[in-house]
């Protein structure tokens, strides 16, 4: 007598009908589910590419414009402090800008400090406090603003205005806290004021020439002067 054997575990047991069409209707959604994964398997990848390369193209926006704007604030700082008033209005007409950065260098050149330091002061606040600009341009008019006022606005002022602007991240951080470094040499704490300018030189977010001037107000105070590679 021929031996049947026993009937594997992927062979359909029709002994049991409810067994029988569970299996069965198993087998077609299997069936239907690889059918449709064939078909339509390519949108879920389409999907993750979209999402990677968007995820990818903004950040790389975001990097970009940081160091548009960086750039932009730079030049205009150094074009503010140009000795005489014709040397900073050509300094600042200079300055490649588009969008909402001719806004802005159109604003500082509506007055200059040596001629009318209030107008010039109004414009600067008047720049800070406008919400429909970027960050980054408020920023650099608060410290603008800061830098020009002097010891005409209170110290505490001052320095409640800069301390925002010297959080990580934010583009004028370093000269934020070379600010800040000035204004504990102003109240008189001068071992302070040479800590946070010995940690500005080995800042690498700071500009050579700010490293610099941080070296020499250093050696100014008083203090060790830093290595040729801390200084920039």
């Amino acid at each position: 007598m021929p031996s049947w054997g026993t009937p594997s575990e992927s062979q359909i047991d029709v002994s049991n009908p409810e067994s029988f069409i569970q299996e069965v209707t198993e087998e077609v959604r299997r069936d239907r589910l690889f059918s449709l994964f064939r078909k339509y398997g390519w949108i879920p990848a389409v999907i993750v590419v979209a999402v990677v390369g968007g995820t990818a193209w903004t950040e790389w926006t975001k990097a970009r414009d940081a160091r548009q704007a960086q750039a932009f604030g730079d030049a205009v700082l150094d074009a503010l402090d140009l000795g005489g008033s014709d040397e900073r209005r050509a300094a600042l007409t200079a300055v490649p800008a588009t969008g909402g950065q001719q806004a802005v260098l159109s604003l500082l050149l509506a007055s200059d400090p040596a001629e009318d330091k209030a107008a010039s002061l109004s414009a600067l606040e008047a720049l800070a406090n406008d919400a429909s600009q970027p960050q980054s341009y408020r920023d650099l008019a608060v410290l603008r603003r800061v830098i020009l006022a002097g010891a005409d606005m209170p110290l505490a002022d001052r320095r409640a205005a800069l301390d925002p602007i010297a959080a990580a991240g934010r583009p004028f951080r370093p000269l934020a806290l070379e600010q800040l470094a000035y204004l504990l040499v102003e109240e008189g704490k001068t071992a302070e004021a040479i800590a946070a300018l010995q940690a500005l030189t080995q800042d690498q977010q700071a500009p050579a020439g700010l490293r610099g001037r941080a070296g020499q107000m250093i050696v100014a105070l008083g203090g060790d002067a830093p290595s040729v590679g801390d200084a920039g």
